[in-house]
């Protein structure tokens, strides 16, 4: 591994880390995956250790196609401080509006999050920032409120145990980018037929299945939360899987263009724009959970240098529409 310092400016420099040549495109020749610790649109990967704010504030164009996050509930520095409902929510609404500024023109934000509790009473948190989304000020578009249920988690004893969290996904303006086909999932009937009207008797479901609908579950796709067993466990407390992440990078972007994860914790979203082809560009104030996303990252990255030397160019996703195709023909016969 060799380190790059190059000029950025006056002020200071940006230290490039040039890690291991992979391919990452069918369509490409032998290149680099350049990993950043700051801001640089050369770059493939950028990791900041620090405050998203003060990254946000780097990014001077609009060049990010897709942010994604989940956010901590309390956004103290570390999971068991808790933070004030109204400085939670005055946080959060400046990483939204900064968030808004790097977007492209049909860019997406999807906003992971679930239930503020306190005294054990919850507060939705969705409803709460829905306002800095679509208000006067951003006027996002909201095009999908998703609940993701979750399988596992703590047992209430004075209400009913919460086991589904939601995802806002908001686009900035009307050209947003979408690609159904990439996320498809098996159909539960392949074989169903129109029963009347001039396509009467032909197959009237999609050969590569339906659409994930916006309830998402560990039915198809197994999108689980990550507990203690779970193979992507790390020591990250809230862990973000690697299916759901997968599944709205997909769909929500293209290969080679910049995602944004203000709140990475343990490095989910960068492993899976790694073997997706896409650029990130993300922050985590916590050192102990970058560190464990750098080591995510390095992984990721000899995966794929793996699967090169190996005669792979690409990593099949297991939302492809490839393997859904294989599914659909399995549950047919």
């Amino acid at each position: 591994m060799t380190t790059e310092s190059l000029p950025a400016g006056p002020e200071k420099e940006i230290n490039r880390e040039r890690i291991l040549p992979v391919y990452r495109d069918r369509d490409v020749d032998r290149s680099q995956i350049r990993v950043a610790e700051e801001w640089d649109p050369d770059a493939d990967v950028v990791l900041y250790e620090g405050d998203c704010l003060d990254l946000l504030k780097q990014i001077k164009d609009p060049v990010v196609r897709l942010g994604i996050t989940s956010p901590p509930y309390n956004l103290g520095k570390e999971y068991e401080d808790h933070v004030a409902l109204e400085k939670y929510i005055e946080v959060h609404s400046q990483v939204i509006r900064d968030s808004h500024n790097v977007l492209v023109d049909g860019g997406s934000l999807c906003w992971e999050v679930g239930n503020y509790v306190e005294n054990g009473a919850i507060v939705p948190l969705d409803i709460l920032l829905w306002g800095y989304f679509a208000g006067e000020e951003l006027k996002m578009k909201c095009r999908n409120r998703i609940a993701w249920v979750v399988p596992h988690g703590l047992h209430s004893k004075n209400r009913f145990s919460g086991r589904y969290e939601v995802v806002l996904w908001f686009t900035k303006g009307d050209g947003y980018y979408f690609d159904l086909d990439a996320v498809r999932v098996p159909s539960l009937y392949p074989k169903k037929k129109y029963f009347k009207g001039p396509k009467k008797g032909e197959v009237s479901s999609n050969p590569n299945g339906k659409n994930p609908s916006d309830v998402w579950t560990d039915l198809w796709g197994g999108i689980s939360n990550v507990k203690h067993n779970h193979p992507e466990k790390t020591e990250h407390p809230c862990q973000f899987p690697e299916t759901l992440v997968r599944r709205i990078v997909l769909a929500l972007s293209k290969k080679n263009e910049w995602v944004l994860d203000p709140y990475l914790g343990s490095g989910t979203t960068a492993a899976v724009c790694i073997q997706e082809g896409r650029k990130v560009v993300a922050a985590e104030i916590e050192h102990r959970y970058m560190r464990t996303a750098r080591a995510r990252v390095r992984k990721q990255i000899r995966m794929v240098e793996k699967q090169f030397e190996s005669g792979f160019r690409t990593q099949p996703s297991p939302a492809s529409t490839t393997s859904v195709a294989r599914a659909v023909s399995a549950r047919s016969r």
